[in-house]
């Protein structure tokens, strides 16, 4: 699934939000709970609403253009595999912001995250509205 979302703030600014300032994701994304860098920050902890926790591992962290990461550990049944990626585009003195969000499990967490596709979208853009507003501030 690829989500895309243009904001104000300049790519430098979100790219920092998103690799440097792990913590202050719980700040900005409605459904994360906790977020926090482990070991020398080549790792991270998420904690979403709803109590599940993933243990992640960055894979690329190429300023300001990416960020991406890959779930090692889920307390949610069936997932196989998860990755993400933020790619961070100069756009009109902001910046275009595209989620790239994939996922492997059974057919029915395929069809689960089908369907979950509407209110994905709408969170990512909540998010990332209120990181534009949190940037400005």
């Amino acid at each position: 699934m690829v989500f895309a979302q243009e904001v104000r703030a300049a790519p430098d600014a979100v790219f920092h939000a998103l690799a440097d300032d792990v913590p202050g994701w719980a700040d900005w994304f409605r459904q994360v709970r906790l977020a926090r860098p482990l070991g020398d920050g080549g790792e991270r902890e998420i904690r979403l609403v709803g109590g599940t926790r993933f243990r992640e591992t960055i894979l690329a962290a190429k300023g300001p253009e990416v960020y991406a990461y890959r779930v090692d550990t889920v307390n949610a049944p069936g997932l196989r595999a998860l990755v993400e990626e933020w790619r961070l585009i100069p756009a009109g003195g902001g910046t275009r912001v595209r989620w790239t969000f994939a996922a492997d499990g059974p057919l029915v967490l395929r069809l689960a995250l089908k369907a979950a596709r509407p209110g994905m979208g709408w969170a990512f853009r909540d998010a990332v509205r209120a990181l534009d507003r949190r940037l400005a501030g």
